[in-house]
């Protein structure tokens, strides 16, 4: 098996657009030097940000082939992309997209069961699935969309017997579930991510491995230092917590059409493009919000980290 998932931020990437809604292939690019900049040491591509429900699977496997190519020297990168609930087709793309040389493949729980079926049909199909696929680090991914599935300690529980699992994207948005979890899964490989800001630096205290999750495409700088300091400097990290939470109300506000934005006054040369929310929905308030959200950051980095 390649090396262990580390902890830490693993922003979940987005995809820029042309005009002419093709991959923006150089704002890629930017964004890979963009999150290098910040210190970002990892990332998950191919994931719901990415908008992977509207990419065929040759522009997510294409996509996956160019950030392999093109990530910083060092850096993780997790990736899933399963977006079929045929069991065939989610073993040969997983092949294919594992094929790029990633470090780990994430599955799409609600790819492995209808909303109406069974968590013993869950894991019995996404453990006969382990076993098909090469000998990598897995994961699990809570995706909202097309319904949430989230898995409960139990599951997650049987799921950690098999040391492939090693990285779950959580998004129950419940310290108390999540403390369940993480006492199931003791004395495994599997890592929980946090992917909701405003229970980070509690859900880091009891054990999560890190962050996974949409706000890192605007300042993971903040997550960053977070995950580094929450124990050497308790202080910090209650002011940072205060920040991320409040500013991560900005994930309902047209995501991700804002993200870009952001990059945007990042200085990075892309478009608010996107196929899964529409650019006209982000009105001048919206983009006045992310203006003003991105200039508090700027004031309060210099105290914060």
């Amino acid at each position: 098996m390649t090396h262990p998932i580390p902890n830490g931020v693993f922003p979940t990437m987005i995809t820029p657009y042309t005009k002419d809604d093709k991959i923006d292939y150089n704002a890629v690019l930017q964004i890979l030097e963009w999150y290098d900049k910040k210190g970002v040491t990892a990332i998950f591509a191919i994931c719901q940000s990415s908008e992977i429900f509207f990419l065929s699977f040759e522009e997510r496997l294409d996509l996956l082939k160019f950030i392999m190519k093109n990530k910083p020297s060092g850096m993780t990168v997790v990736a899933s992309g399963n977006t079929s609930d045929e069991p065939e087709t989610i073993r040969r793309e997983a092949e294919a997209f594992i094929e790029t040389g990633i470090d780990g493949y994430v599955f799409i729980a609600n790819r492995f069961a209808a909303e109406n079926e069974s968590d013993d049909l869950l894991v019995q199909r996404m453990l006969a699935m382990a076993d098909r696929l090469p000998d990598i680090p897995l994961g699990i991914y809570e995706c909202p969309y097309p319904y949430k599935r989230v898995l409960t300690p139990d599951v997650l529980h049987q799921l950690s017997a098999n040391r492939k699992f090693s990285f779950l994207k959580d998004t129950c948005c419940d310290i108390r579930m999540i403390e369940k979890k993480l006492k199931a899964v003791q004395n495994s490989n599997l890592k929980i991510f946090n992917a909701n800001s405003a229970t980070l630096l509690p859900s880091l205290r009891l054990g999560c491995a890190g962050f996974s999750g949409v706000m890192a495409n605007f300042h993971p700088e903040l997550y960053i230092k977070l995950c580094s300091c929450f124990t050497s400097d308790p202080e910090r990290a209650e002011k940072i917590q205060n920040l991320i939470g409040t500013l991560s109300m900005a994930e309902c506000q047209c995501y991700p059409v804002n993200a870009k934005y952001y990059l945007s006054l990042e200085g990075l040369s892309i478009d608010i493009f996107s196929r899964s929310r529409s650019a006209a929905d982000f009105g001048p308030s919206r983009k006045s919000e992310i203006e003003e959200m991105r200039a508090l950051t700027r004031m309060l980095e210099a105290t914060l980290l």
